[in-house]
């Protein structure tokens, strides 16, 4: 990880504000989400992207029934449901 030098402070509502410099070298625009994961005592801050919950692929990941999925554990699920109702 690179240290950026640049400190911000919390403010009373918990919030903090990323530098434009960072929002525009990672591609972020202001109604974008971000995903929050800690490691021990560091917290660290990615774009999100959307990605199958099967799988975690994020090639051709759509929503079904209000899950992400993509393409493949798509047909995958499918072709297990036309086997067991085979049965």
């Amino acid at each position: 990880m690179k240290s950026t030098g640049i400190v911000r402070r919390i403010d009373e509502l918990g919030r903090i504000v990323l530098p434009i410099e960072i929002r525009k070298n990672l591609n972020l625009g202001s109604r974008d989400a971000v995903e929050i994961f800690v490691n021990e005592d560091t917290i660290v801050l990615k774009k999100y992207e959307p990605a199958c919950i099967f799988c975690g692929s994020m090639d051709n990941a759509s929503l079904f029934r209000g899950k992400i999925i993509c393409d493949k554990c798509l047909s995958e699920l499918k072709k297990t449901d036309c086997d067991n109702a085979d049965s």
